[in-house]
Order: C-alpha cells, then structure tokens, then sequence
C-alpha cells in the first residue's frame, strides 16, 4: 500500500524527496524513497529518476540495508555512463562520493568474495584517476578492507593516512575516528583518546560522529582512569545511536560498556529499548558487532547468577538471559566464521574473542541517576530495609505464630508485619488446618486479623477507600467472632479513612467532626475493652481533631486537640502504654507546630526524645527524629535538620516493616541539603527516595520524586544524567503502558523536552513538544498548563524558522491562557518569538514579530490588573478545591514550570513588577527593531528601557541590565546609524559612572564596544 499519494508531476516529485528527506531513517523513509523511483521512472525526463534513486540509496545505507544500496549504484553509474551531461557539478559529486558508500556495503556482506571487493575498489581507482580526482579516498576504503580482513594493515594505513584530503574525503570526523581505531588496535590507548579529543569534545562532528567515536573510546576512557569523562559520554553517546539499525554495533559496545563496570541491570533495560535492533538489521557485520556486544552483556549477567531473568531479544517468544545468550552465541559464531571464511583469515572471530574475555574494568560505576542491581530488577527481588537488626525469628509453630503476632500488634511493634506476612500465606493454603486451641481462637477472629492488617497496607498507600472498606469488614469479622474492642478499634480506623477521602478543607473538616463525634459514642458505647485498646481509640479521638486543625488551622481548634491529648496522655501513662504515650506526645508536638509555636513544639520533641532514649519504644525514634527535623527546617536550622534526618534514616533501616516512611525521610534530607547548598547530595536523597516508594509498591510517588529529581537535575545543568533518568523511568512497563496518571507522564516528557532543549538537541526536544501541546489541548481541566507547554513549543519551533508553526502554537497558547491565565511566561514567551522571527527573516519579519511583542503587552498589562484583583481567599479555595492526587501534582509536580505558579500566587509579585515587565519589554522593542534595521525606534526603545531602569546605584544587581541596554544602543547608534560621536559620548559617559559606583565587571563590554568604535573612525 503506497504510504503517499503518488506524484502526478516533477515539482510533486521534487516536493516529495524533499519531505522524505526529513524523516527519520528507518521502514519508512525506506519504503516511500522506493515508490518515489517508481514515480519518477513514469516521467520523461531522467534527472527526477536520478534524484529518487540518490534519496533511495541513502535510505538504503543508513537503514542498514546494504545488499540493495550497490543495486541503486549500480543504475545511477549507468545512467552516468550513457548520459554523463544530465548530471551537473553537485549531481557528479554526490556520484563519485558514493563510491565509498558501496565499497562499505559490499565489506558488510560475507557472501561478496574477497575478490569482488578489491574489483569494486580497482574501479574506484579507475574511475576517479579518470575523472581526475585524488585518490585518498580510494586509499582510506583500501585501508578499512585491510582492517577488516587483518592483513597488511600498517602498509594500508600509511598509503592512506599520509596523503592529502581531498573534497571527495570522508569528513574530519570520520577519519579521526578511523586513526584512533588504528591505534586502538595497535593497544596504544592514550595516542588513540588523544586522536579522538576534537571528536569527543565536539569540535568536530557528522550525522555519525561524534556517537561513533564515543562507543569506541569508552574502554579506553575507563583503562586510562577518565572514569568520569567515560560516564559522561557514554549517556550523550548512547541517545545519539540507540533504536538506531545503522548504528547497531555502537549500541552493541554501549552494552558492552555497561557490562564491564557494574551496570548490568542498565544493560538489561538498554537492550530492551533496542529491541528494534534484532529484526531491522540487515547487515551482518553490524549484526555482529551488535549480537557480540549483547553477548558480552549475557555472559555477564549469567554468570552472577542470573541467567533466568527475563531479556529482551528475538520478537516472537519470550528469552531468559541464559536462553537469549545460547541464541546470540550461535548466530554470532556463525556470522564471524562466514566472514573469516571470506577473508581467509581469523581477524573477525579473534577480535570477537578478545571482547568476550574482557573481565570486568570496574566493579561498581554509577552511570545514572538511578543505578540498580540486577537483585533489584529480578522479579522476585527482596527489598529488606538496608543493614536492618536482626528481628526475632518468626515462630514455626501455628499457634505460637498467632499468639506472637498479636502480641507485637498490641504493643505496635515493626515485627508485626512479618508474623502477619506469614500467616496469610499460610492461611491462603488449601491445606490450611486452624488450631482448635482455644487461646488462639477461632479461625474468623485470625481472618479478622489479617484482614485489618491488609487495611492498614492499603492506608498506607493511601488508597482510603480501600482502607475503609477493609478496616469495616475486618470489624464485622471480630463481631462474629465476640471481639467487640477489635470491632470499635476497626470502626474507628474506617471512619478516619473515609475522612481522607473528602475533598477540600471545608469538607474535611465537617466531616472529621463528625467522624469525631461518632468516635466518641463508640468508644462511650464499648465496655470491657483492655487499656491497650482503650488508649488506641483514645488516640484515634485525638487523631481525629489533630487533622481537622491541619486542614482548618483555626484557633479555635486548638484547644480540643490539647484535651484530647490530655485525655489520652492520663490514660496511657495510668496503664503504661508505652506506645501510645509516645504517639500522643509526638501528635502535641505536632499540634503545636500547627498552632504555629515552633518552639514549644521543638521542646516537646525533645523531651519525647529524651523519653524514647531512655525508656522506649525505640521504633519510634526515627518518626521522632524526622519531626523534629521538620522542626528544625521551619525555624531555619538546615544543619541540626540535616543530622536529625540522617539519623532518623540510619535508625529506621534497623527495622523490619513500615515503622517510619523512608522515602518521606530521603526526602526531607534533600530538602535540607537544598537549604544548605548541597544540591547534588540532594538529587542521589531523591532518586534514593523514588526507589524506596517502588519497594513498596507506591509508584505514583516514585514518579512524583522521579520528576523532582529530574528537574532538579536540569537545574544543576546535568542534562545527559536528566535525560537518561527520565528514559529509564518513562520505560517503566506501567508508564509506557499508560496506566500512570497522565498529566504525571506529561510532567515526565515535558521535562525531558526541556533537557533535550538544554542538550541541543533541537529536532527531538521540538517533536516532543509538539506531541505534548497536542495531547494537552484536550485538557479541558487544566487549559493552563496547555498554554504553557504550547508556549513553549512556539519559541522551539521559532528556533527552527518554522514561523508559521510557530504562529499556531502561539495562538494556541494565548486561547488557552484566556480561560487560566499564565501571563508572565506566555508574555516570556512572545517576546522570545518576536526576537527569533525579527533575527532570522530581518525587515521582512519585523511586521510579525512587532505584533508578537504588541501581544506581550496586552498580557503584561492584564497581569497588573489580574494581580490587583485576586484576593488571598480565592487562591486558597482554589487550592482546597483540588483532589488529593491534583495536589499531589500540583505540590510535586506541577505541569506547567515554576513561572506559572506565579498565577496561583505564589511569585504573584515577581509577576507584576510593572517596571520590570515595561522595561524588558522595552528592551524587546529595541532588540526587535535592530534585527528588523528600523535603528531609530530601535534606539528610541532603549532609551526608554534605560530610563525606566533608572540609573543604578552601588548596591543594585540590576547594573548589568541597565549596561545591557547602553551598549546596545551604542552599537545601533555606532555601528549601524554610523553616528560614532553621541555613540562614544553614550558609552564613555556610562562606563565613568558605573566605574564610579564599583561596577567595573558591567563596563567590560562597554569598553570593548567603544574601543571598536574608536578603530573605525
């Protein structure tokens, strides 16, 4: 089926070429090049014929199909043959080029004998000493059959790398890849790395290189001790050449690489996204070079004892590492031994050989943000706490087993979970026979047990719903079985679950006094019921009202909390519940903090701690510690911070089950480390708490922390460690699936599109926005964050000159922003646009980008007013009105960057700044204007800017700024209006008062610019 309408004429044709040009290679571009000749041979003229069958040999060479790219060769060196005139001056260069391209086919394939090969390079000499072009080129393709066949290589090398370049020459890039090589083999590493150097450090680069080069170079880097230049390059390097069939052996080394430092289970999860690989390669020598790199990977994870983990390879069945590695092992031994064949010699399988043997470079590398074992990846990998304390052995005994775990339920001990984790399992037997043990009970009191315990699992992930409905048929199996202290317990833990399902402050609050009134009438309404119950619904009472003043934080709230709490205390400490004693002072600790006295409440912890240390329950010490941290943080004390959350997550990985949040601990120390500088420590305590959240199966907040950690690399200008995360995570089966949260997925890709904005990589990050702005104008529910990410996607397709997709997407922008307004980026925004169309098309895109700029202002303006009419009250019901998950979002992950969240008030006055915004408005006008060579509103605009500035004094940080604008309207009123004298006068006259003021940093280009102006008089 054709994958285009078919072209009825030479200029379809040629539009045509033209638009398959810009796809990517792959089936694809493959396919439709193929029709474009078919289309072409039904016109007269030929040379349409010879542009389809030149687009259709490159589709074939960089698809990695080489057996078809000599047969397109073959029929354009005919056509050149016959009719020589109908190729011109660039037609004839891309011919002879293209010798090159078929001798690299023809060594690809191992049934071209050796004989055929030197035949097509003797008529590659032939032909170019006839056309009288250098024969440098014929000696590089002479020296690469050399290489490969191992025989002769130092004479090759020489003939080749001692001639001059010519213009047929493969670019610089391409031969410094090929040297370095040369030396690689040679064993001379550190003369290959300093070969490679303008390639690794991008001063030369092709559509191949630098990814080549840099597959190559990783080993070396790591033998040579450049581990953290390999580490880097290896990320940049790896995007640059994954999915990709013409650069499968570079993936092949990449796995390599991550085999041989540690990273296997990143080789696992690498080969999985290239997949691909194994069915759309068609050349056997990439074939190779790809199937021996997943060997070496293989052959690693096997023989730590993995090999049945499941591994990505041949589409159509399922592999284990130990069954892919058979597989990969005979289809490479058979494919190197077909080429030695061909080449009479051994090279092929020897150099294969020597990759296999490498042992292990490194132990251990952290290559990305989120390094994992293969224990952690395994299906059925334990996730004990790190280095946790030996706990009591779970009893073998039935019945001592039962009696254990409500024993430690009652005192509220960690190693609860582990009794009730082993009872389920052996509930769930068909086999399963209860004790008829009368101190056991019977068996609807155990399913009750299990049943709460299952409960408080699904609280803690806060499925509340879920919880409470649990915790309610957990309390009918405790009436059934004559437990009615376990009932109430139960019903009182449902009516707080269903308090968290209420959406908004006012709500909950209503409905937490209620919950709160009828837990009184259960507790008043339960006789007989032990202490250690009695003080839990106590706790729950108290519980209850502590939220309703988190949510309300009215004054009059306070005071209840404090009764209850005394209630709760008196009881506990009559009946010496440790436990609750404990809970109840670190819930009037928190009350406290919530009344907004952080120093009582810093006191009250400290006392607990004091408590704890000498008396127990020592698994409390952690929760304490992590308050108390939280404490210290509001009154300003990062460090003491810092230690309390250090130690709380030390103390918390010596017990077993959920005794404290660890990922909630890893957290508050990245904040800390925020506070105290320390950002990259930060960034290892967030990615440390995303994996913590997977362990216990809360993806959605290990997504959440993952996109914080993300963007926090973005900000330290970690671009490649941001990008290579953000891949891993968006290859999560349930992402990829779609089964996440789909505006936390957006969050995810619309910061990697930001980080291969950062990269450069322009095409991508553009796609990618545009893909984004698409799905996100079907949010009907979030216009706002559209406007931002079509916003975006405008200046990103300004910066490709594509203006009038640009003008759409700005469109799109400015509609949404109507219903939420995002005034101070979409303003950004424009003025962005209006520079990028005035720079690229000069007058002719002066009129567009000067109504762009006419559009900012219209926004600014609406911000003031936006800003003078919005009250507190209205941003704090819109934030109330949100559901648990939007806040959720909003709090961790908000779609839309940190300048949209000035519209909800939080940088409301960096938003409406009315100087600030006029001036660099201002100043847009004046860029826009000198790009557009209208030079006197040009100047008239800065000196506005400038006046509206005003002039700074010592201590403004805005001198730059006001710099800024002087000399640019230097250079306007200098260079291009050539009125040197006012220009000077300007300049000199801003550089004595700025020197004047101590700014002497600001005048540099002030200086420079004058100097200029003095030389072209």
């Amino acid at each position: 089926m054709p994958t285009a309408p078919h072209p009825q004429s030479t200029e379809e044709l040629y539009q045509a070429l033209q638009a398959n040009d810009e796809r990517p290679y792959g089936r694809t571009r493959t396919v439709t090049a193929e029709e474009l000749v078919d289309a072409a041979e039904q016109f007269e003229e030929p040379v349409p014929l010879i542009h389809a069958l030149l687009e259709l040999q490159e589709a074939y060479t960089y698809g990695s199909e080489p057996r078809k790219s000599p047969v397109v060769f073959a029929r354009l060196l005919n056509l050149f043959d016959e009719q020589p005139d109908l190729f011109d001056e660039r037609l004839r260069y891309m011919l002879f080029w293209r010798f090159k391209w078929v001798s690299n086919a023809l060594r690809q394939l191992p049934e071209v004998p050796l004989t055929g090969l030197r035949q097509w390079l003797t008529e590659m000499r032939e032909r170019y000493e006839k056309a009288g072009l250098g024969l440098q080129p014929y000696y590089g393709e002479a020296y690469q059959l050399a290489a490969h066949t191992g025989e002769d290589t130092a004479l090759a090398y020489e003939l080749w790398a001692a001639r001059t370049r010519t213009r047929f020459s493969d670019c610089e890039a391409c031969e410094i890849c090929r040297r370095a090589c040369h030396h690689l083999t040679a064993g001379d590493d550190e003369r290959a790395l300093a070969v490679w150097e303008p390639v690794l450090a991008g001063k030369e680069s092709c559509q191949e290189e630098p990814a080549r080069s840099v597959s190559y170079a990783l080993l070396p880097l790591l033998r040579t001790g450049r581990v953290e230049r390999a580490r880097e390059l290896h990320l940049a390097g790896y995007r640059g050449c994954r999915r990709n069939p013409s650069m499968a052996g570079e993936v092949g080394r990449h796995l390599e690489f991550c085999a041989l430092t540690g990273n296997e289970a990143r080789g696992l999860e690498l080969l999985a996204e290239n997949r691909n690989l194994f069915d759309e390669v068609d050349s056997p020598l990439e074939q190779l070079d790809f199937l021996t790199g997943v060997e070496v990977l293989l052959q690693r994870v096997e023989a730590l004892g993995h090999g049945e983990l499941p591994a990505a390879g041949h589409p159509g069945r399922t592999w284990t590492v130990t069954g892919l590695r058979a597989e990969v092992r005979t289809r490479a031994d058979d494919l190197a031994a077909r080429f030695d064949t061909r080449n009479g010699t051994t090279t092929v399988t020897d150099r294969r050989r020597a990759r296999l043997d490498r042992a292990p470079l490194l132990d251990a590398l952290e290559l990305t943000l989120r390094t994992r074992s293969l224990d952690e990846v395994a299906p059925a990998a334990p996730t004990a706490a790190p280095a946790p304390r030996a706990a009591e052995a779970v009893p073998e005994s039935l019945p001592e087993l039962i009696l254990r775990a409500r024993a430690l339920d009652e005192k509220g001990h960690p190693d609860t979970r582990a009794c009730w984790t082993r009872l389920r399992t052996l509930v769930a037997a068909p086999d399963y026979t209860h004790p008829d043990d009368p101190v056991v009970g019977p068996l609807v009191l155990l399913r009750a047990d299990l049943l709460a315990d299952e409960a408080s699992r699904a609280g803690e992930k806060d499925d509340h719903a879920e919880a409470a409905a649990l915790h309610e048929e957990a309390a009918a199996l405790y009436d059934d079985a004559g437990e009615p202290g376990h009932a109430a317990v139960e019903r009182g833990t449902a009516l707080l679950a269903e308090a968290e399902r209420a959406e908004g402050a006012e709500a909950k609050a209503a409905v937490l006094t209620d919950a709160h009134a009828t837990m009184v009438r259960l507790h008043e309404s339960t006789a007989g019921l032990p202490p250690y119950q009695e003080a839990r619904l106590l706790r729950l009472r108290a519980t209850m009202l502590g939220m309703r003043l988190q949510w309300t934080r009215s004054e009059e709230h306070i005071a209840p909390v404090f009764a209850e709490l005394d209630l709760l205390h008196t009881f506990a400490t009559r009946h010496d519940v440790a436990g609750q004693i404990s809970g109840g002072l670190l819930l009037r600790a928190t009350t406290h903090a919530l009344a907004g006295d952080l120093p009582a409440a810093l006191a009250e912890i400290d006392a607990l701690l004091e408590r704890l240390r000498s008396q127990g329950p020592d698994w409390h010490l952690p929760r304490t510690l992590g308050l108390r941290g939280r404490l210290q943080l509001g009154l300003q004390d990062a460090q003491a911070a810092y230690t309390d959350f250090a130690e709380a997550h030390r103390l918390s990985g010596q017990w077993q089950g959920d005794t404290i949040d660890p990922s909630r601990l890893l957290a508050d120390l990245a904040e800390a480390c925020m506070h105290l500088g320390r950002p990259d420590e930060a960034l290892r305590h967030l990615t440390r708490a995303a994996e913590a959240d997977l362990r216990r199966d809360r993806r959605f907040d290990a997504f959440c922390t993952y996109s914080n950690a993300a963007r926090l690399s973005l900000d330290l200008s970690r671009v490649e460690d941001c990008i290579a995360l953000l891949d891993s995570v968006l290859a999560e089966p349930d992402v990829a699936a779609g089964e996440l949260d789909d505006r936390l997925t957006a969050q995810l890709r619309l910061t990697r599109a930001r980080a291969l904005r950062a990269g450069e990589d322009l095409k991508a990050a553009t796609a990618e926005f545009a893909a984004l702005a698409a799905e996100s104008a079907g949010w009907d529910d979030d216009p706002g964050s559209h406007a931002m990410i079509a916003a975006e996607t405008a200046v990103l397709l300004g910066e490709s000159g594509e203006f009038d997709r640009a003008r759409e997407a700005a469109d799109q922008a400015i509609a949404a922003h109507r219903l939420a307004p995002r005034h101070e980026p979409l303003s950004n925004s424009l003025r962005e646009l209006a520079c990028l169309q005035a720079q690229q098309q000069g007058p002719d895109g002066l009129p567009a980008a000067l109504a762009y700029l006419a559009e900012a202002g219209r926004i600014a303006d609406e911000a003031r007013i936006a800003h003078e009419a919005r009250s507190a009250d209205e941003n704090r019901s819109a934030d109330e009105n949100r559901t648990a998950d939007e806040n959720r979002i909003a709090d961790q992950n908000r779609i839309a960057d940190e300048a949209g969240e000035a519209e909800h008030g939080t940088h409301g006055e960096s938003e409406t700044r009315g100087p600030s915004l006029d001036t660099a408005l201002a100043y847009e006008y004046g860029r826009v204007n000198a790009y557009g060579r209208a030079y006197e509103d040009a100047l008239a605009a800065l000196e506005k800017a400038r006046t509206l500035l005003g002039e700074p004094g010592p201590q403004d940080d805005w001198a730059g700024q006001w710099a800024e604008c002087v000399r640019l309207a230097g250079v306007v009123e200098g260079l291009y209006l050539k009125r040197t004298a006012p220009a000077l006068t300007r300049l000199d006259a801003a550089v004595s008062h700025l020197t004047a003021l101590g700014h002497e940093e600001e005048t540099a280009p002030l200086t420079s610019l004058a100097a200029r102006l003095r030389d072209d008089e």
